[in-house]
């Protein structure tokens, strides 16, 4: 796909409603407005307050002794949450049409924790290559050193995802579209094959988040989410979440997070709840900006190729238009080859975008990215040189504004 040959009138569809397995009494719009206990239940307060706590008490002998009926839904000690722990739990399980949720101390927690409660020494994990970086090096570091077996496969394999699987495998991690190349995975086969073969699914599912897509409803056993992310929209948190389909699922999940002693801030759930209020509006500017953004770099002559699911020219677009109800902020820029001078040139002086590598808040961010050295199982152009772009929240005419100004620095040292 030549990034010049993109009109803007076909980069993107007509927002369309999501299909899902279950209707929908409130639209995802609403349920993220209004997720989580209601005022009545919180003394009229619309959100609910912040309770810090490590201790907790009991009336009587009796009611020590049943604290662990109420191990999955009541507060018993401040490791396991507070009930502003659980309100923000329950906003995500109706956003994520999910059984039950637990709420990490990042996303990079969830991802590890989730993982890890599925598998045992002697265990093979099939993993798809374009998992997040920190999640692949927990596979690599943590999970190998305890004995369990891993293989990545090419994110775009489709049917073939059947010849992956072994007798031992018992976990399959997606991600989609993918880190830095942005690829999509066809989840319903993936799905099916894994259902086949005994094996448990799951996703870090944070680039769409539940709004724009609902793994559970697809068949996905376990969706998960970096909070820190767009649940938040601020940059100001770390927190990660874990929606399931099946109790026995969350059991073995919950379990393993108490046992490794992760637990999450009360103060960032109750930012991560508020920041869910709002999701559904900042969503919407992001793509927007996202698309206006994508229409100027197509233009620019040192633009090789633009990767973004939610384009009609990009590999993965069948998928997300069969499957996705929008697109998010997040996307990559290939450019010709860059020299270090020339780079340095472009991102050491913005104005508005930021060099940083999180994503997901108010702010826009440019990144470059190096996707080469830790793909096996993908074919990845030797001179491909990424930016990862994060479109923001600010004007994007001042956005391009910022942009123009650095490829004119990066012009003016390569002529």
């Amino acid at each position: 796909m030549k990034a010049d040959n993109i009109p803007y009138t076909d980069i993107i569809d007509d927002q369309k409603d999501q299909k899902s397995a279950k209707k929908e009494v409130l639209k995802r719009a609403t349920i993220a407005t209004h997720g989580g206990p209601r005022p009545s239940e919180q003394a009229g307060m619309l959100n609910p307050p912040v309770y810090r706590a490590s201790t907790v008490v009991y009336p009587t002998v009796e009611a020590y002794k049943r604290r662990h009926d109420g191990y999955y839904d009541d507060v018993i000690y401040g490791l396991y949450g507070t009930k502003t722990t659980f309100a923000l739990a329950d906003a995500i399980s109706k956003l994520e049409n999910a059984s039950d949720t637990l709420i990490t101390s990042s996303g990079t927690a969830a991802n590890a924790l989730a993982a890890a409660a599925f598998l045992s020494a002697g265990d093979h994990l099939l993993a798809a290559d374009c998992v997040y970086g920190t999640t692949r090096k927990f596979f690599e570091t943590i999970l190998k050193r305890f004995g369990v077996e891993i293989t990545y496969f090419n994110p775009r394999i489709g049917d073939e995802i059947r010849t992956e699987f072994r007798r031992n495998t018992r976990v399959v991690f997606l991600e989609s579209p993918g880190s830095q190349l942005f690829e999509m995975i066809d989840i319903p086969v993936v799905v099916e094959a894994a259902r086949a073969a005994g094996a448990v699914t799951l996703i870090d599912n944070t680039w769409a988040t539940p709004l724009y897509y609902r793994p559970l409803d697809h068949g996905v056993d376990v969706s998960i989410q970096s909070g820190t992310k767009y649940f938040s929209g601020h940059s100001d948190i770390m927190l990660g979440s874990i929606s399931v389909r099946s109790r026995s699922h969350f059991e073995q999940i919950k379990d393993m997070a108490g046992r490794w002693g992760n637990s999450a801030s009360p103060d960032d759930c109750y930012l991560a709840h508020r920041g869910l209020r709002t999701l559904d509006v900042r969503m919407e500017r992001h793509q927007q900006n996202a698309l206006r953004l994508i229409e100027w770099f197509a233009r620019q002559p040192e633009v090789a190729r633009i990767r973004y699911p939610a384009l009609k020219d990009d590999p993965g677009y069948d998928v997300w238009r069969r499957d996705y109800a929008g697109a998010s902020g997040l996307f990559g820029v290939e450019l010709s080859r860059m020299s270090d001078h020339a780079a340095s040139a472009f991102f050491d002086h913005l104005s508005l975008f930021g060099l940083g590598s999180s994503w997901g808040g108010y702010e826009s961010l440019l990144v470059p990215a190096w996707p080469k050295p830790v793909r096996v199982a993908s074919a990845v152009d030797e001179d491909c040189e990424l930016i990862r772009v994060h479109a923001g929240l600010e004007d994007p005419a001042d956005l391009i504004a910022d942009l123009e100004a650095a490829f004119a620095r990066m012009r003016a040292v390569t002529s």
